[in-house]
């Protein structure tokens, strides 16, 4: 049965906008981007509204709308990825008439965009989670970070439960295999 319009109201404000930092912080550590987690947890939210009857209250919102999010971002990254790239020529050529674009520093210009990534993220281990596939990535944020149990994550992601587990030891591997020598820096591994 369709809820009514203040029906709708009150559950989006009371069990799914509590969750938008949530959401937020989730769509940031996928897209690497800040615009772009705007627009995805944006999306996200759009959507939760307009199929709000096919939620049933009292379950699990967070998980529900971590459904949706993860659909959405999959759907905009296969879309993009189909798209050739984009270059934004105004940034290019402010660079380029700049005093800084002389002969030698033309070809540190390449660099420019990993270096812009490099000072948002900061972190060795934020670094390396997001060097890993988006599969891996989205199982660990959603165990490790957003604390899910393995039903709720094979709920999110439409998959088996052994796929789960399977997925979340293979992307636990790949990160403590790239965080190795930060973890030997650090003084967690000896003689490893």
């Amino acid at each position: 049965m369709p809820y009514t319009r203040e029906e709708k109201y009150r559950i989006f404000n009371e069990e799914l906008l509590p969750h938008a930092d949530a959401m937020y912080n989730s769509a940031l550590r996928l897209t690497l981007d800040e615009d772009d987690a705007k627009d995805l947890v944006q999306e996200t939210y759009l959507k939760a509204f307009r199929f709000l009857d096919s939620f049933q209250q009292g379950t699990n919102a967070k998980a529900w709308l971590f459904r949706i999010l993860k659909n959405s971002f999959i759907n905009n990254f296969r879309k993009k990825s189909k798209e050739p790239a984009k270059v934004d020529y105004q940034e290019v050529e402010s660079f380029y008439n700049s005093d800084e674009a002389d002969n030698s520093r033309l070809s540190v210009t390449t660099d420019l965009r990993s270096e812009t990534v490099q000072d948002k993220i900061g972190d060795e281990v934020a670094t390396a989670l997001n060097s890993l596939p988006v599969d891996f990535r989205i199982v660990i944020i959603l165990c490790d970070i957003e604390g899910f149990t393995y039903e709720e994550m094979s709920k999110i992601l439409d998959i088996p439960i052994g796929t789960v587990r399977s997925r979340l030891h293979r992307a636990r591997n790949l990160l403590k295999e790239k965080l190795r020598d930060y973890a030997k820096k650090m003084g967690y591994l000896k003689n490893a």
